[in-house]
């Protein structure tokens, strides 16, 4: 084996300096860390606090000008150039490995269930397992997702039930998992809606003296909307801990990116705003795992927020309603194929002989097990109650929701009297 102690990133150096001395390479955090204490004889603060003194705006504003990477499309180390980012840990690389090819059977699962019409519709993200696993590997389990609909295979990820995660889809409830009790905000639909209330939720909790971190998703499509720039101005003014994860997949259903902005990259868009950015090969995951490592302990740390852009690339439709063929050609997709994180991971665990030929079979056949129990457990039919659909829409119910509710529960009482 090559020694490890010296992998580090490619790019300038500087982006997250002074980040936490004591957070160990490969990063504090997993899903298996142990919960942070708070001290509770603490009093709240009364305001909220300043950034400290020290934030490295310095060099921390501007990305990195090509994307971070630790691994070349063939899973071969690139050369090394600095120490920004440590090289994440075996043990964490291992798992992202097995959470990765367990994430992508569950995906071809769910794309299979919407095909044979048991989900109603299914985002599929069958080609970005690294941004979707190590942004989950980078949490600690009292930390918070706030996930886009298309980031069910991150949930799995963070070990929430598949069955609940596809209960949305399946028609069945607007969430079907308890967001408290998994740290996980229901699935947002609307575009950047979720990332002002990551925003406003870590804030809270910062307020609280709680060390929590909001890992907040969006697509490059998000990034055109009004909330994701008011997400991101209130973040760097009250210093949120919040990480801003951009999955750029270079299409917002059919339109590109080249018809979305005009900036070299996504990660740029924080710089106006006061946030410390980068850039990352979202195929690389040893390079995603960095990253978000030392970005989820930058705002652990109090150092305020951190926009990250992973470049990566759904391989599937936008959705199973989607046409793909009608904006982009084959010969694109196979190029990204070739990308394949997965792949590049598994190369560079095997030469490193982290992983041999009976881990990997032994992980394609949990994979394999876990989607049949998905696949028998999606063939029940579940009993719904109609008058649920007005249950946790407001607080308070409107006038208009009243009505609504009204004229279903006369619908159903005229049916129940027609037979």
């Amino acid at each position: 084996m090559s020694d490890r102690s010296s992998g580090t990133g490619v790019h300038r150096a500087g982006v997250f300096a002074r980040a936490p001395a004591q957070a160990p390479a490969g990063g504090a955090h997993t899903l298996e860390a142990d919960a942070l204490t708070t001290d509770t004889s603490t009093p709240l603060p009364q305001t909220v606090p300043s950034p400290p003194a020290d934030r490295p705006f310095a060099r921390g504003l501007v990305p990195a000008p090509m994307p971070v990477q630790f691994l070349d499309d063939q899973g071969h180390r690139v050369q090394v150039f600095n120490d920004d980012y440590p090289e994440p840990a075996a043990e964490q690389l291992v798992a992202a490995y097995s959470a990765m090819v367990v994430g992508r059977r569950f995906d071809v699962q769910a794309t299979a269930l919407a095909k044979q019409g048991r989900l109603a519709v299914y985002p599929a993200a069958r080609g970005q397992e690294a941004c979707q696993v190590g942004s989950m590997l980078t949490l600690s389990k009292d930390d918070w997702a706030f996930p886009t609909y298309r980031d069910s295979m991150a949930l799995v990820a963070r070990g929430l039930d598949p069955v609940e995660v596809l209960t949305s889809p399946h028609g069945a409830a607007h969430c079907g998992y308890d967001p408290r009790a998994n740290r996980t905000a229901p699935q947002a639909t609307p575009l950047a809606t979720q990332l002002i209330h990551a925003v406003g939720f870590a804030s809270g909790e910062q307020r609280q003296g709680r060390p929590t971190v909001a890992m907040a998703f969006v697509g490059d499509g998000g990034t055109s909307e009004g909330d994701f720039h008011e997400a991101l101005n209130f973040a760097a003014v009250f210093n949120a801990p919040v990480v801003f994860l951009v999955q750029n997949n270079t299409y917002a259903i059919s339109t590109p990116l080249t018809r979305q902005t005009a900036a070299p990259s996504l990660g740029y868009k924080g710089i106006g705003y006061g946030i410390a950015s980068e850039q990352v090969d979202g195929n690389d995951a040893m390079a995603v795992l960095a990253v978000l490592n030392k970005a989820v302990a930058h705002a652990r740390a109090g150092q305020g927020p951190v926009l990250v852009e992973a470049h990566t690339y759904r391989l599937d439709a936008h959705t199973n309603a989607d046409d793909a063929t009608r904006y982009r050609s084959s010969a694109e997709v196979e190029d990204w194929i070739r990308r394949d994180p997965i792949t590049r991971l598994e190369a560079w665990l095997r030469q490193e002989g982290l992983i041999d030929d009976a881990f990997v079979a032994a992980t394609a056949q949990k994979a394999e097990a876990f989607a049949a129990d998905l696949r028998a457990r999606m063939s029940v039919d579940l009993v719904v109650d109609p008058m649920s659909l007005f249950d946790n829409v407001f607080g308070t119910p409107t006038p208009q929701l009243l009505e609504q509710r009204a004229m279903v529960q006369a619908e159903l009482e005229a049916e129940e009297a027609s037979r």
